[in-house]
């Protein structure tokens, strides 16, 4: 692989747990503790190989329409995860954010959230940002307000207002955008995720449902973005 034309931070839309699960007439929280796991082996991986970022869609605002039995299992799954895999992270100096509107979930999986935050803050590899009860539209929507309230409180004035700015209201505050975003599952579509911050970022649509991706495929996905003649909107 080149190193020299390495992504800084990938952006991943973990799809099809739920049909890779039915697939296999598996129940779908199988299909959900399954992506988790590759989830987590995916992460050391790429600390390993060097990514400063990595940014994953496990749960959007409009996930709540989902059976609550599913949404359940969900929320207990990320509990677990966040209780668990924290420890193993902190091993591997993996540092962890979760982003997103977190004020409804529960407040043992908020307390878990922030004490996996805490534990992991001072970590210097690979930044695992995990985007739960996360839409992009949403997200511009907190930036917007909290904007609009430093103007009315004459905080700023209507000339502060720039791309800077409002990349400080994003829940990536000092973060570089990301270079790839990988979608697994054969699904062609962003789906509200990172809205602002994947204007130039390159995207690669992949068939194989998220529990079935490996090493190899990340290795794959790489290797397909350093042949990207990256423009940035120039000739």
């Amino acid at each position: 692989m080149n190193n020299e034309k390495y992504p800084k931070h990938i952006a991943i839309i973990m799809d099809g747990n739920r049909r890779w699960a039915k697939q296999r007439k598996l129940p779908i929280k199988v299909g959900h503790k399954t992506g988790a796991d590759t989830l987590e082996k995916i992460a050391k991986y790429a600390n390993k190989i060097g990514i400063e970022y990595l940014t994953v869609y496990a749960f959007s605002t409009e996930n709540w329409n989902r059976s609550e039995e599913e949404v359940h299992a969900l929320m207990l799954l990320l509990q677990t995860y966040i209780e668990d895999f924290t420890k193993r992270a902190d091993l591997e100096n993996i540092k962890i954010n979760v982003i997103g509107d977190l004020c409804k979930l529960s407040d043992r999986l908020q307390k878990s959230i922030a004490k996996c935050v805490q534990r992991t803050i001072n970590n210097t590899g690979l930044v695992l940002n995990i985007a739960f009860n996360y839409g992009g539209r949403a997200e511009l929507i907190k930036a917007t307000k909290e904007i609009a309230i430093a103007l009315k409180n004459s905080e700023i004035s209507e000339s502060d207002i720039t791309e800077e700015l409002i990349n400080r209201h994003l829940y990536t505050i000092g973060m570089p955008e990301p270079d790839l975003m990988i979608r697994t599952s054969g699904e062609v579509r962003t789906s509200g995720f990172l809205m602002w911050q994947m204007v130039y970022t390159e995207f690669l649509f992949m068939e194989k449902y998220w529990p079935e991706f490996e090493e190899a495929d990340l290795d794959f996905a790489i290797a397909e973005y350093q042949k990207r003649n990256r423009k940035f909107g120039a000739k």
